[in-house]
């Protein structure tokens, strides 16, 4: 079993879980992820790892508040265990020193791309973080990113801090930089990263992006988190997670997404709990 050390809302929906696993925390690296369940024969969720103490042997998690089995993740509270930590999973991130980054982070991808905003800045890359979401009010870690950031800059829907607008406003922002960009990193949610890759595609900007597509075992062997790239059959969770945006098929992962729909609103609808079945429409449709 696997101790919760704690557990609280960062901002509305958003979920921190801090769990002892050291296995885990030792071996971690930026972009990988753990799969855990939150009960015995409980749906297994992949959940990427958003940071780590090796010394102390724990994980952070960012937990998005979408469906039953993530409800029940953030029910959670200080002292519960849970029985299932599976990880480190996937590929690390490629680190490399390439010139200027841009980390391009959304919703729970702020809490992913932290570690790798730091392992870029610790390999002597600059680095500019743009932190997107609805309203400024969702926006969370961002002194976090400073640390590791030569500069942050703010998107928001509602124009509460920032740009105002989505990431379609790249172009126009990167322009605004006056300097070159040499790679870009997107996370967040599969549309916010379509859409980041669309954005940096005429601009001739490599893009990785973690894509996050349903997924069981995490290993290779049910072939759920099948995506297509650059016209091949990729499996997200052992060739992945990060892929090449401009070579992702965006259409049919946005597709196979929305498979279990129906499983994951109605059990939030049957609680009462519509305003969380709204933002599993939103996440999935963008």
């Amino acid at each position: 079993m696997f101790r919760i050390l704690s557990s609280r809302m960062i901002v509305p929906n958003i979920h921190l879980l801090t769990i002892e696993a050291p296995a885990v925390a030792r071996q971690a690296n930026p972009g990988q992820f753990v799969i855990i369940r939150a009960e015995e024969e409980g749906e297994r969720v992949p959940l990427s790892i958003s940071d780590w103490d090796r010394q102390m042997g724990t994980i952070t998690l960012l937990v998005m508040n979408i469906g039953s089995t993530t409800g029940r993740l953030a029910a959670l509270r200080e002292r519960a265990t849970i029985p299932t930590v599976v990880g480190p999973l996937g590929n690390a991130t490629e680190i490399e020193n390439y010139g200027t980054v841009l980390c391009l982070a959304g919703c729970y991808g702020i809490g992913s791309m932290f570690p790798i905003a730091r392992a870029l800045k610790e390999k002597g890359n600059r680095v500019i973080t743009i932190l997107e979401a609805r309203s400024a009010y969702l926006l969370y870690w961002e002194e976090r990113l400073k640390a590791v950031s030569d500069k942050v800059v703010h998107i928001t829907r509602d124009g509460t801090r920032g740009f105002r607008g989505h990431v379609g406003r790249l172009p126009e922002i990167i322009k605004g930089f006056d300097e070159p960009i040499d790679r870009i990193y997107a996370n967040g949610c599969t549309f916010m990263m379509m859409r980041s890759s669309q954005a940096s595609r005429p601009l001739g900007i490599k893009t990785m992006v973690s894509l996050n597509p349903i997924m069981i075992d995490g290993t290779g062997m049910c072939g759920v988190c099948r995506v297509r790239v650059g016209g091949a059959t990729r499996f997200a969770c052992v060739h992945g997670p990060d892929f090449d945006g401009h070579e992702v098929d965006w259409e049919e992962l946005l597709q196979r997404r929305k498979t279990y729909l129906p499983e994951e609103v109605v059990p939030l609808q049957t609680s009462g709990c519509d305003q969380h079945a709204h933002i599993v429409k939103e996440t999935v449709d963008g």
